[in-house]
Order: structure tokens, then sequence, then C-alpha cells
């Protein structure tokens, strides 16, 4: 880099120095006024400043991922290695920007959807005919206190209404009102190990998922008995469903019959939709 004369008040520039050369009229002149950068489609190019970079939220970025690769699907012996390695990718990377305690929004009863405006998912109306009268929830694995708890048991515990949105992957979403018991709260008092790494449902329908310590234990994290002030419907899930506002739709497990603590995941059990090509994390 070119030395800088810096020249103190007063002082004539290169006072004592030998006069230059007389300059070539030809000499070649270099425009240092900086020239915006186009794109393909004629778009300016700019580079970011430190503050927008900072507003690139984590589902932006995982939106990126299957870009970038698109092109490479072209070729059949890519596509499976490519669509694993893209979906451990994307896992990893949405558990890294998981914020424990950053929470999803949370809405206005002025913004909650009607409630017949809330749609039921094709696989909710298939209805396992849960005997609701005889029900209990068995706990197991890393728990101190296992065995199998009544509705009326876990709606003794500290009841949580949210007003948050439900995204789910075919591409609709909508904001609906929900009450339960946070499962934080479940687990410590059923005394399960918060130190374990996974939780596993098991659904009546034959549905079952997995998710994280860290995700369990989030503050909008709800074991759900309840939509709109009102007991939770066959259609929804009744009697109890997971919901986790930090998550996509098909990681909701409804109808759930059981959970386990646990450290390993049982073999091929990973998730419904996950054992069939669906990223693991689902965290939006």
């Amino acid at each position: 880099m070119p030395e800088t004369q810096h020249v103190s008040d007063g002082e004539e520039p290169n006072a004592g120095a030998e006069p230059h050369a007389e300059e070539d009229p030809h000499a070649e002149v270099h425009d240092q006024t900086p020239h915006p950068r186009f794109g393909p489609a004629g778009e300016e190019i700019r580079d970011l400043t430190p503050r927008e970079r900072g507003r690139i939220n984590r589902r932006e970025l995982l939106k990126l991922a299957p870009v970038a690769v698109l092109g490479a699907f072209a070729i059949p012996s890519l596509q499976p290695p490519l669509l694993n390695t893209g979906l451990r990718f994307s896992d990893w990377t949405a558990e890294k920007l998981f914020g424990a305690r950053r929470l999803e929004p949370t809405y206005s009863n002025s913004e909650v959807a009607p409630f017949d405006r809330f749609p039921y998912n094709y696989y909710d109306v298939l209805d396992p005919e849960v005997d609701l009268a005889r029900w209990t929830l068995t706990v197991e694995g890393l728990v101190k206190r296992p065995g199998n708890y009544t509705l009326q048991q876990i709606q003794a515990l500290p009841k949580v209404v949210q007003n948050t949105r439900h995204i789910c992957v075919e591409g609709w979403d909508v904001v609906g009102n929900f009450g339960g018991v946070r499962g934080s709260d479940f687990l410590r008092w059923a005394g399960a190990d918060l130190t374990a790494r996974f939780v596993e449902f098991e659904c009546a329908d034959d549905y079952y998922e997995s998710i994280d310590m860290a995700t369990m234990l989030h503050p909008q994290t709800l074991f759900c008995y309840e939509m709109y002030g009102r007991p939770l419907d066959r259609g929804h899930g009744a009697p109890l469903g997971l919901r986790m506002p930090t998550k996509l739709g098909y990681k909701q497990a409804k109808y759930l019959v059981a959970i386990r603590v646990t450290n390993v995941l049982k073999n091929g059990m990973r998730g419904y939709w996950e054992d069939q090509g669906y990223d693991w994390y689902g965290g939006l």
C-alpha cells in the first residue's frame, strides 16, 4: 500500500522536496470513484452492512441449502448421497442456530384464526378412536417416576395458554390458541433426567416422533390438551398432543400414548416422516 504523506496545518505539501517531473498528458488516469456492480438481470449488487447481515435469520439460511445443490440432482447417482448430506446439513445448521430461550412470536386474541378456520390435516381425521375415559400417558426411560399418568394428573400441573403460529410443511400456516402444561414442567415432575439427549413419542394412530431435549425444555413447548379454551377434540389429536411453535407441523405429534426419555433413539424410529426422508430437526 502506498505510504500516506501527512501534512500538518500551515505546511506546504512536499516542502523542500524535489519538484515532480512534468506529467505525461497521455498517461492513463485511474478513476478512484467506485462504480456500481450489476448482476445478470441488471440488478445492482452491493455489499451488505454488518447490521443487514445480522438480519438474515435461520429460516432464510436453511432455504439456501437446497438451492445450492439443486443442479446436481440431475445426476441420478448423486441423488441419494446429496439428499442425505443435505438433510444432515439442515439438521446440523438448525440445531446450531436453535435458541433454547429464544421465543417464537405470540399473537393477540384478535389475531387468532377462528377455530373453524384451523385446518384438520388429512391424517388427523383418521380417528384412532382413543378411549378417552381410560386413556393414560405411559412415561418410561430415564425417569425417576415412570408409570401411567391420567389426563387429570397432567391437568393438575400449571397450565400455560399461548397464541402461536402453526406452520405446515405443505405450505399453509395459521395462528391458533393452545393450552396445556409445559413439557419442562412435566418432565421435572416425573423426575426425568434433563441431561438426556432425546424424548421419543408414540401415538395411538401408529404415528411416532422424537425431538432433542433442548426443544423439549423450550418454554413454549407444551403437552397440549386444550384449543381455544376447550378440550382438544379428536380431529386435533385428543386427548393430548405435542405443541412446539419452534417446529414444523409434522413434528407436532398427536394422540400421545407414551413418551420415553433416552440417550439413544430406537433404530428406524426417529420419526414417521423423517424415516421417509424428511429432515429430523424440523425447526423454524
